[in-house]
């Protein structure tokens, strides 16, 4: 398989060139423009078969994309931030429609202040749209999840969208070593795209987007939270079928020095390479630290993260974002609630961090891991929700 150096933004297009989906429709934004300017040049130079539309905003791009989805073809976009908040007016209807539309997303601080650089918030905001949610460590990752998503999407079991995302900036500008696969084998991998239903199938006339009031609305939705149960099991066979074939296995998340690990860190993104990095320096001077890296946090694997991080004394969530709930960041919500029922349940705290970009480091990291092992130590928690490296506290 080709090894080749490129940036997250290179990897997912590189990704799509090779799903080569039928319609592409796209509105470019920072730090995700790259994604779809890379693609329209593969448009432009023939090496794919794809119909480019550049539309006159997000709203249009997603709308576009879910009626060219509609009509029986194989449909995509990509996006981030304020651009992926102008089509949260679209995004339900697609899931609603039961429309495999995977989109990468570059994840990015919403507005306002303006910032243009890394947060969650954006995604974090559009996780009860009834999207599949994917989030990658590194370009590699990227590629890869971009091309499981597509088959994930579009199983029979699941038809929902699926958003794969990257770190904005530090993934998607940052160039890294990956390895490709070779265009005949991911043609093959990825298959050909089979419609459950076309608007243009002019012999079997259907509704689209009807008004859906007391009578059907409540039976439509409960489809959708049924599949989005039922694609659980299809990402966990879809990852171990795309490790067999190219010896990269993916699961609903990463167990790294999970073991026998007494203190861990929750995280999701590329902040889970640097604690990995700061686990192997504990590991090396005897100190039993783990990390849970999630890939999947929608469908959010509860009873599985729940049993991981049941031998564990002291669980450290790290959010980069903030629900504003004022009971912590909405990965912690998701942890705590998936422990309630267990029972062994670690000493649970919540750390929001690196708004805006605002960098999070191996030192940062090690004072979590510090704080981690007093309350191992002691079973008293200082603080349950803390703000790390904001100036003034």
């Amino acid at each position: 398989m080709p090894i080749l150096a490129k940036t997250g933004n290179e990897a997912m297009a590189e990704a799509l060139r090779q799903i080569n989906p039928d319609v592409v429709a796209a509105y470019p934004i920072t730090p995700a423009t790259e994604i779809a300017m890379i693609f329209a040049q593969f448009v432009a130079d023939g090496d794919v078969d794809t119909e480019f539309v550049a539309v006159e905003s997000e709203h249009s791009a997603m709308s576009a994309t879910l009626g060219a989805a509609a009509a029986g073809v194989r449909a995509m976009t990509a996006t981030s931030s304020q651009g992926l908040a102008l089509m949260y007016e679209i995004l339900p209807i697609v899931s609603a429609l039961r429309l495999p539309i995977v989109m990468p997303e570059v994840n990015r601080a919403l507005s306002g202040p303006i910032n243009i650089h890394c947060d969650h918030s954006d995604t974090m905001a559009a996780r009860d749209f009834g999207w599949i949610h994917i989030f990658s460590e590194n370009a590699q990752e990227a590629y890869d999840n971009l091309l499981q998503a597509v088959r994930i999407a579009e199983d029979t079991r699941v038809r929902l969208p699926a958003m794969v995302t990257t770190d904005g900036f530090i993934i998607s500008h940052c160039m890294e070593k990956i390895e490709t696969i070779d265009d005949a084998k991911a043609k093959e991998y990825i298959g050909e795209f089979k419609a459950e239903y076309s608007l243009l199938d002019v012999d079997n006339p259907i509704t689209v987007g009807s008004l859906d009031l007391q009578d059907y609305y409540f039976e439509h939705k409960y489809a959708v939270a049924e599949a989005m149960k039922a694609s659980k099991d299809v990402i966990i066979e879809v990852g171990k079928d795309f490790g067999k074939k190219f010896g990269r296995e993916y699961k609903l998340f990463e167990d790294y020095q999970l073991d026998d690990a007494e203190i861990v860190i929750v995280a999701l993104g590329s902040t889970a390479g640097t604690a990995k990095a700061v686990v192997n320096d504990l590991r090396g001077k005897g100190i039993k630290a783990g990390l849970l890296k999630i890939r999947v946090f929608r469908p959010f694997p509860h009873v599985e993260i729940a049993n991981a991080l049941s031998k564990a004394k002291a669980v450290a969530v790290m959010d980069r974002s903030d629900s504003f709930s004022s009971a912590g960041g909405p990965v912690f919500t998701e942890i705590r609630s998936a422990l309630f029922d267990s029972a062994a349940k670690p000493k649970l705290i919540n750390y929001v961090y690196g708004l805006g970009g605002r960098d999070i480091s191996k030192e940062n990291i090690e004072g979590v891991y510090d704080e981690l092992a007093v309350i191992a130590k002691t079973g008293k928690i200082k603080n349950l929700f803390n703000y790390l490296g904001v100036r003034g506290i």
